[in-house]
């Protein structure tokens, strides 16, 4: 495991017990990786906002925000722990371990925070914020433009209100399912561009935003930024 942990994060820990509680998960019993995550969910949030703002000196605080949710959100810290193997090197109970806990991208971001948290506390701020260097650092030039890490909603708004636009009007025009797996339709309106979309989804949210998506892919090229 030492050998793995220098390897993947660039670390040699002075306290081998953090390195193997925060690849420990919860169903393998006690001293697992939860407060590990807690506090590497912090430290890894410092780490990338310090590096965002080194890296983009014109962004504003709304974009730096954007751009750090993107980076830090769970998916992505899943993936680049399934890409360094993490999910192999967890210790897991019976069941949690037959259901396929190392694959589950939850888990895996939960664990890599954990790993963070765990290199904090045996070397400090500095290392933490070296081991994210290395996992964030190359996907810095991978991000793409602020504007466009805005929901649909926003962008849409955003473009028709720049040019005097009035803005989309959304209905609910079917729900369907049971009370607990419910699904809405919503149907999204430009009214003063005669142009209208369908969207669908788990919640009343998500359909509108697919919907805003659609009519954004409707407008004219030169509509589809803010103005």
């Amino acid at each position: 495991m030492a050998v793995w942990i220098e390897q993947q994060f660039g670390h040699t820990f002075a306290r081998p017990d953090l390195c193997a509680m925060a690849l420990k998960h919860r169903s393998a019993g006690a001293r697992h990786n939860e407060r590990l995550e807690f506090l590497g969910d912090s430290v890894f949030g410092l780490a990338v906002a310090s590096m965002l703002y080194e890296a983009f000196p014109g962004a504003d605080e709304g974009a730096l925000s954007r751009q750090r949710a993107t980076l830090v959100s769970g998916e992505a810290l899943g993936r680049i722990a399934a890409e360094r193997g993490v999910g192999e090197q967890l210790t897991f109970g019976a069941g949690e371990l037959k259901s396929g806990g190392h694959r589950r991208l939850s888990i895996l971001a939960d664990a890599l925070e954990a790993i963070v948290g765990a290199v904090f506390l045996d070397a400090g701020f500095e290392a933490a914020a070296a081991v994210v260097r290395r996992l964030v650092g190359p996907r810095l030039a991978q991000l793409p433009a602020a504007t466009l890490l805005k929901d649909p909603k926003t962008r849409l708004q955003e473009a028709l209100q720049g040019r005097g636009i009035a803005l989309p009007e959304y209905t609910v025009t079917a729900v369907g399912g049971e009370p607990h797996a419910q699904s809405f339709a919503v149907r999204c309106d430009v009214p003063a561009l005669g142009l209208a979309a369908q969207g669908d989804g788990a919640s009343r949210r998500a359909a509108e935003q697919l919907a805003a998506d659609r009519l954004i892919a409707l407008l004219p090229l030169e509509r589809r930024k803010p103005a």
